[in-house]
């Protein structure tokens, strides 16, 4: 296999992780929000803001040691207000879509408001997906992420490819 095919799987399994963490935020986003609005008379809006806040935090743990743990971990500061503001602008997009929809169409019923709660998620994701991987857990560079495998590993020496023959 060439090496467009390992980046291909690294992608797959990134985005298999990303999901993972993902599916489980969804979850807990949607559970919060609906928690919150059965035992609070809080509007909609609000109720999928304090949920997408607690979504948020998850998602963060599970991003950080799950899937991107292998990523550079030096800047942990820059990593968490980074992650902390595209969060803040996919909360923005996620709730934006909830409130176009209670707000300027109408639709409130509790059915409605989980649809569009969940649209909104879905829009704010593939953003999240973006901004998260190109900004906040940036791949150590090659070179850096061998050291650390190696050291991870106990090598005393490197592990060099094997020389090629030259015909």
């Amino acid at each position: 296999m060439g090496r467009g095919s390992a980046g291909l799987r690294r992608l797959v399994r990134e985005v298999a992780r990303f999901g993972a963490v993902g599916g489980a935020g969804l979850l807990v986003n949607l559970l919060v929000f609906n928690l919150v609005r059965h035992v609070t008379e809080l509007q909609v809006v609000r109720a999928s803001v304090i949920a997408t806040v607690v979504a948020i935090a998850f998602n963060y743990l599970g991003f950080r040691y799950f899937a991107y743990r292998d990523r550079d971990k030096s800047g942990r500061t820059r990593e968490l207000t980074l992650f902390l503001l595209f969060s803040a602008v996919g909360l923005v997009i996620e709730n934006g879509v909830l409130y176009a929809a209670t707000y300027g169409f109408g639709w409130d019923s509790p059915l409605q408001s989980n649809i569009f709660k969940f649209l909104g998620i879905g829009v704010a994701t593939l953003f999240r997906f973006w901004s998260y991987r190109s900004w906040v857990f940036r791949a150590l560079p090659a070179r850096e992420a061998v050291a650390n495998a190696e050291s991870f590993l106990g090598a005393s020496e490197p592990v060099r490819p094997p020389q090629r023959a030259r015909v």
